[in-house]
Formats: structure tokens, sequence, C-alpha cells
């Protein structure tokens, strides 16, 4: 059971920020954007390579490029997206697919109302993204669904994490890595992270 908190000074800085309630909608994308791509190359830190004859202006050289399985990302809606969009910067040629839910206001619980993934999710290395993981319902869903159509290197990457939803998380799927950049102290009565950030999906979008 892996979690990986991600605590780089300036994953640190910049989830200050976001936490603040002060911070408007733009910059909390750019800030979110900005954290996510920070967290990829903690993700991604053991991506096979291969050894690459090119030449550069000066002479033939031996260089190190990407090797092995293709990569997926898979944004859980709505607030995943702007993490997917993240990480496209890097690594641009990367399929993306979708899972939607939401989660019940009385049951607390997820429902699952759209999916849609690469048809040859089975042969790629997976990064499902969502900013929070609260009561880790959603992530169990998404992570089922992907195993279902084949999947089975998979990683789960969130901004903010509740001890609760890392437990739900590693005991349906034990062999899923989580990587994180805070592990909160836990969740309230409305099964909100505290201290967390609010609602990420509202405050990135303006809909608060």
């Amino acid at each position: 059971m892996s979690l990986t908190v991600i605590n780089h000074p300036l994953v640190q800085h910049k989830l200050a920020l976001v936490r603040d309630e002060r911070t408007g909608s733009k910059d909390f994308r750019e800030l979110v954007t900005e954290i996510t791509m920070l967290m990829a190359f903690e993700a991604m830190r053991d991506l096979e390579l291969e050894d690459v004859e090119i030449t550069t202006p000066v002479q033939g050289a031996t260089v190190k490029m990407l090797s092995g399985k293709k990569l997926a990302l898979v944004g859980i809606l709505r607030a995943g997206l702007i993490m997917v969009d993240g990480i496209l910067k890097l690594v641009p040629a990367a399929k993306v697919g979708h899972i939607g839910t939401y989660r019940d206001p009385v049951t607390k619980q997820p429902v699952r109302y759209y999916a849609k993934l690469p048809s040859d999710i089975s042969e790629r290395r997976v990064f499902i993204v969502d900013p929070m993981l609260a009561t880790g319902g959603s992530a169990v869903d998404a992570i089922a669904e992907l195993k279902k159509a084949g999947a089975s290197n998979i990683k789960l990457l969130n901004i903010i994490a509740a001890p609760e939803g890392v437990a739900r998380v590693q005991q349906a799927h034990p062999d899923v890595e989580i990587v994180v950049a805070a592990l909160d102290s836990h969740l309230n009565d409305h099964a909100y992270i505290v201290p967390g950030l609010g609602d990420a999906g509202d405050r990135i979008y303006g809909t608060k």
C-alpha cells in the first residue's frame, strides 16, 4: 500500500496559495496546473528509458528517451480536467480518458454518469487525476472501471487527500500507488477535507 506525499518547497508554497480563500479562479487554475506538473515529475519517476542515437549540432550522441508502455491520463470530472491539461503539457502524446461521477448529497456515495476511455487502455500506464481525495468513493469507482477495461498499471494523483479517502482506496485497491501534495487532518460532517481548500470544481470554474 503505497502513499507518496510530495514535500517539495515549490509544491508546498503553491499549495498554500490554492488553499487561501482569497485566491480567485484564474490564479487558482494556474496554480493547480503548476502543482500538477510538479507532482508529475515524482509520479513519473519510474518511467522506462531507452538509449537513442541522435546528432547534435556538434556531434553524434547517445541520449535517453521514454520507452516501454505509453501513457494514459484519466480525469475524474469535472475538477480533474485541469490536472489533465497540466500533465499534457509534459507528455502531449498521452491519450486521455474521462470518468464522470458526482457525490450523492444524502448518501455521500459516488454516482457515475459517464465513462469514456482509450480503446487500448490495457496497454498503457494509467494516471488517474482528481484534485481532492475525500471519502475515496469516486477514486475507488474510477479504478474499478479502469480495471474492468483491462488497465493494470495505475497510479492515482490527488493534490489534497484525507486519511479516510486514502484508507478506502488502499483497502479496495492495494496495488494502486497514491501520490498527493498534502495529507490533511480529516473529513468534516459534510465529507469535506479539513482544512482542505473548499470545493475544487467550484473554485476552478467560478461556480461557487
